[in-house]
């Protein structure tokens, strides 16, 4: 069978389960867009002040992280990861519907910190099942699941937009009402607010509230739609529970497998049978980030099983870092000198740059079934490398920077999902690379965002574009350190004849 009829096989047998994880990463999307364009209109509903409000954004990233690496504890049992699944779809649902009502901006910050914590959960719990279902198979299912990410962050933004605030709440003289909206949003991205008062436009929008009921604020009606939109996912989850049967309140044993698949159980693994026997394998491995780090999982190990965890985390904490920061300040460095791009123009930068990491990871979907994630990862960090010196060239060029964050958007796209399949298949599934590849990412989004940030602020707009050379430098180096340990590692042709994960004798989609 060739790569194309084994994959669509894979997916015919799983078809209902991998459906509903890549609907699950639809709801992560959803929730981690929407605040940018809203931040003005919920900075006047909660009558908040710019430092204020930025513990918004604050709340949300160290939830997500936090949530990222406590999702691993769900991983014991099928049943443990869809409930935590349907709680976590659920709970971002009910985050837009209460968002709304939030007055006090310390009542906000709590409410998207539940988000946070619900889409942590999501990030770790849902690459792992698919891991654990497709194994040395997993890339292909990873590119899409990942592409439903970049297709709910386009959706919540386009939703948003016809109910925002044209009118502004703050008072008629300050210098800043006809672009405080864009400004305020990568202004507090910033987690350091106390620097913001250096900024021109800034110094009088964050010492003064705004006062109530200057501008009738609709956006209210957005955050209920997308409660709407995102509804069915947990309903699907729930659905999936009933299905495996684990709607039930008590059961006194495991749960009795249907008489087909409990002959699978009793039978020699058959080639043809990849789909179903993860399903029912135990998983050491896979771990909680706390519990990754137990003494037990140490023993015997060579010194390269964790060089190749940190390494891998180490490149998505540059490039997932890189994302967030690219997204978070490329309007203000567009608007700054000696672009001097106008507010109007510049705003489509960031729309421009998350649209391509949605093509990206669409047009990834069909090519991870025919290329190596290795050599995925390795085009990944090296066209980031060219996009920015290019960048660096030609700073003085619009049109090179629009067209520069077209390709770092596709570039950077696919980069999470192919490191994470090519390192679980370095460590045949057996370590903790799905737990520590999500939190290294999500740290890396928080941190360089946040230092990014205070040095384009402190050192002028250029030095935005050696902070992107410099990160994507770092990626590059711990790439290649990765490579490095992956040949140290021992080879896996004799771990496969020891301990070989059922159905993967043959595998044609990624021979070395």
């Amino acid at each position: 069978m060739d790569c194309d009829g084994r994959v669509s096989g894979l997916l015919r047998r799983n078809l209902q389960p991998t459906l509903t994880y890549w609907s699950v990463f639809f709801s992560f999307g959803l929730c981690i867009a929407f605040l940018g364009p809203t931040l003005l209109d919920l900075r006047c509903q909660t009558h908040s002040s710019l430092p204020q409000i930025s513990w918004v954004f604050f709340s949300q990233q160290l939830c997500l992280l936090l949530g990222s690496a406590l999702g691993g504890v769900f991983k014991r049992t099928l049943a443990q990861s869809l409930w935590a699944l349907f709680t976590s779809t659920l709970a971002i649902s009910l985050v837009f519907a209460v968002i709304p009502f939030c007055h006090d901006v310390k009542v906000l910050a709590s409410v998207i910190a539940l988000a946070g914590l619900a889409m942590g959960c999501i990030d770790t719990v849902a690459n792992m099942q698919l891991v654990r279902i497709y194994q040395k198979d997993s890339a292909f299912f990873l590119q899409v699941l990942h592409f439903f990410v970049g297709f709910g962050a386009l959706l919540s933004p386009l939703i948003a937009d016809p109910f925002l605030s044209e009118a502004s709440c703050f008072p008629a003289n300050s210098t800043a009402n006809a672009t405080s909206r864009n400004h305020l949003f990568h202004a507090s991205r910033v987690l350091g607010q106390h620097h913001a008062t250096a900024q021109p436009w800034s110094n009088q929008t964050i010492s003064r509230r705004p006062p109530k009921d200057v501008a009738e604020n609709h956006v209210s009606y957005a955050f209920w739609i997308m409660a709407l939109i995102n509804l069915p996912v947990p309903l699907a989850v729930l659905f999936l529970l009933s299905k495996e049967r684990l709607l039930t309140c008590s059961q006194r044993k495991p749960l009795l497998l249907p008489a087909d698949e409990l002959a699978l159980e009793t039978r020699p693994p058959d080639k043809e049978d990849t789909s179903l026997a993860p399903k029912f394998q135990p998983h050491p491995g896979q771990e909680d980030l706390f519990s990754c780090c137990q003494r037990k999982n140490f023993r015997g190990a060579p010194c390269s099983f964790f060089a190749i965890h940190i390494t891998a985390a180490l490149v998505l904490f540059m490039t997932d870092g890189m994302m967030g920061a690219y997204s978070a300040f490329v309007y203000s460095y567009a608007v700054e000198k000696p672009l001097s791009v106008g507010h109007k123009v510049a705003g489509y930068l960031p729309s421009l740059f998350w649209g391509f990491i949605t093509l990206g990871r669409l047009i990834s979907i069909p090519v991870s079934s025919r290329m190596r994630p290795a050599t995925m990862v390795f085009i990944n960090v090296v066209g980031v490398l060219v996009t920015f010196l290019f960048l660096l060239i030609f700073s003085y060029n619009v049109i090179f920077l629009f067209v520069g964050t077209a390709s770092l958007g596709l570039f950077l796209s696919s980069t999470f999902p192919s490191m994470l399949a090519y390192t679980e298949d370095i460590l045949q599934y057996k370590g903790c690379a799905t737990t520590v590849l999500v939190t290294g990412a999500g740290i890396g989004e928080m941190v360089l965002q946040m230092l990014v940030g205070l040095i384009f602020q402190a050192q002028g707009s250029y030095s935005f574009l050696v902070c992107g050379m410099i990160i994507g430098c770092l990626a590059f180096i711990f790439y290649v350190l990765l490579l490095f340990f992956h040949r140290m590692h021992p080879e896996l042709s004799s771990v496969l004849t020891q301990d070989k994960p059922l159905g993967l004798e043959n595998s044609e989609c990624y021979q070395r």
